[in-house]
Formats: C-alpha cells, structure tokens, sequence
C-alpha cells in the first residue's frame, strides 16, 4: 500500500548523520554509511504517498516528522538461528529429568 490516511499506522524515516558527522572512532564500515532512524506511529497528516515528509503521533504520545516509508508496518524480529549446542543441552536436561 503507497497511500496513508490520517490515524493510519504508519513508519516514517530520518537521517540523524551523514557519513562524515559520525564519531572518528566508530568503525570503517560503520563509519561509510549514514545513521539512520525509524519511527512508528499515527499519520496526523490527511494524506500522504509513500516518500512525502509527513507528520506522525508515537504511540507516546510524540509528535515527529520524517519521510513516509511504510504504511501498516509489521513488527519484524525474531531470536535468531537456533543454537546446536542449546538445543542438544534441552534434550540432554529432558531426559536426565525423567530418569530422576
């Protein structure tokens, strides 16, 4: 969806520093790229097409703007891969308590 109406969900983006404002002792490759920040929240604007600068109420209660980037955002994470070693530990742990 490219299109937001007011009190959508939606993330917004900014640039908080350019490559060369970031600290001389971050990394190289951290270094050669911009930090970037993304909000969520509610579109306080009537409309708005994905890539317009708008304006947005956080959940908090906070009022910010950014560039439109996403409308309905879905909440992305996860624990990472599984871990052998914690896996075979789980199993190992089962059955020593079932013998007991």
């Amino acid at each position: 969806m490219n299109t937001a109406r007011k009190g959508q969900w939606v993330e917004i983006e900014n640039l908080v520093l350019k490559p060369e404002e970031r600290a001389p002792q971050v990394p190289e490759d951290t270094k050669a790229v911009p930090l970037m920040m993304w909000t969520k929240g509610f579109l306080e604007d009537e409309a708005a097409e994905i890539g317009d600068v708008v304006t947005i109420k956080t959940l908090s209660g906070r009022i910010t703007s950014g560039k439109l980037v996403v409308v309905n955002p879905r909440h992305e994470h996860n624990f990472g891969h599984p871990v052998e070693e914690l896996l075979d530990v789980g199993v190992e742990v089962r059955k020593e308590i079932e013998n007991l």
